[in-house]
């Protein structure tokens, strides 16, 4: 029976989010209350009935180890296949790779151990609540050598000038990779690949000494690769900027968009805190926000996201921003537009203004 193993690919990943990958690399970003970033892809890996997932990293993953743990809170924490975090580990002498191809060189042994004979490779910059059950059936019923998950993107913004984007024939086969910002076909990151062509296509990329595996083994190779397309419909979101991550943790704040990528069973799942209820104190104003467990307010909030165990004083008036874990707003403070990274303290009577399409931005642990 055909069946899939997950990889989840950060190496080509870039920090673009400033202060908030200061300390942790993009994948471990929290989003959304409760959530970090990497929760969907691996939420999204475990809906598709993937039992066996790698996790290619190269920097600034102590947070992420931290996050993810043995895997238990996504079922992964199994006596066969489970969760791999595979760290740069060059130990070959003889290895003359480079780029990502080195983590596919260096551990080969994770896809020839793992029974699974086709390979979902993703990135964690795009969020959404999906299985790829039918892309995988399509992928086996085209007898396609890869396919490629696509979203159609009507109204075009910043974060999609990093992706590729994807021209095909009207039956769906690619033609061509470009960044042309005219095309509205937008590649997820996310591909359906056979682990005997990937392993094949690694070599060869290594015995020609290149440094990337999509764009040297796939991108390359159109003219003589059967590569399709699957188009994924559902609400998505691309977390590459500050001011991707600021406007999509705003647009949870709809009731249609939250239920979307939230009420959908089965859930995304994260890592599991056990914090007591939300206390509102007699004073509290709170309007059109998403607030996790653990918070204690008797401020006023509106239209913001506060994570879990932040502490809004009496006086205090957060609008418009995202609060992360374990934050403390004192008395008479006043933030709009701002983004707080984990435990950053602000001392009464502060004020800070960011813009919309440029929020202020704390580093975590700040004292101001």
């Amino acid at each position: 029976m055909d069946s899939l193993m997950g990889l989840i690919n950060l190496d080509h990943e870039q920090d673009f989010l400033n202060e908030l990958t200061y300390f942790r690399c993009g994948a471990a970003v929290p989003f959304g209350g409760r959530y970090r970033l990497i929760d969907f892809t691996l939420s999204n890996m475990v809906k598709t009935n993937i039992h066996e997932v790698a996790i290619f990293t190269r920097n600034k993953y102590r947070s992420l180890m931290d996050h993810l743990g043995t895997g238990a809170n996504w079922e992964l924490d199994r006596r066969h296949g489970g969760l791999f975090i595979l760290p740069p580990d060059w130990n070959d002498p003889t290895d003359i790779s480079k780029g990502d191809l080195r983590h596919f060189h260096n551990n080969r042994d994770y896809f020839n151990r793992g029974k699974a004979n086709y390979v979902l490779i993703s990135g964690s910059q795009f969020v959404s609540n999906n299985d790829y059950k039918l892309a995988f059936k399509q992928h086996l019923e085209q007898k396609a050598d890869i396919t490629l998950v696509t979203i159609h993107v009507d109204d075009l913004n910043q974060e999609h000038d990093s992706c590729l984007r994807i021209s095909t024939t009207y039956k769906g086969m690619v033609t061509d990779i470009t960044y042309d910002k005219k095309n509205h076909k937008v590649f997820t990151g996310v591909y359906i690949i056979s682990k005997e062509l990937l392993l094949s296509l690694v070599d060869e990329c290594i015995a020609h000494h290149h440094g990337d595996f999509f764009y040297h083994g796939i991108k390359e190779n159109l003219d003589r690769l059967h590569i399709q397309t699957y188009e994924y419909k559902g609400y998505s979101a691309f977390i590459n900027s500050v001011e991707s991550f600021y406007r999509h943790n705003m647009n949870l704040l709809y009731e249609d968009n939250y239920k979307a990528l939230f009420s959908k069973a089965p859930f995304i799942r994260t890592k599991v805190s056990n914090e007591p209820p939300t206390k509102y104190r007699k004073q509290t104003c709170v309007s059109q926000s998403l607030l996790a467990n653990g918070c204690v307010i008797d401020g006023e909030v509106s239209h913001s996201v506060l994570f879990r165990g932040v502490t809004v004083e009496e006086g205090a008036i957060i609008k418009n921003s995202v609060i992360m874990q374990r934050c403390t707003i004192e008395s008479g403070a006043y933030l709009e537009n701002v983004i707080l990274d984990k435990d950053v303290h602000i001392t009464a009577n502060q004020k800070f203004i960011g813009a919309k399409e440029m929020p202020y931005v704390i580093a975590k642990r700040k004292i101001i």
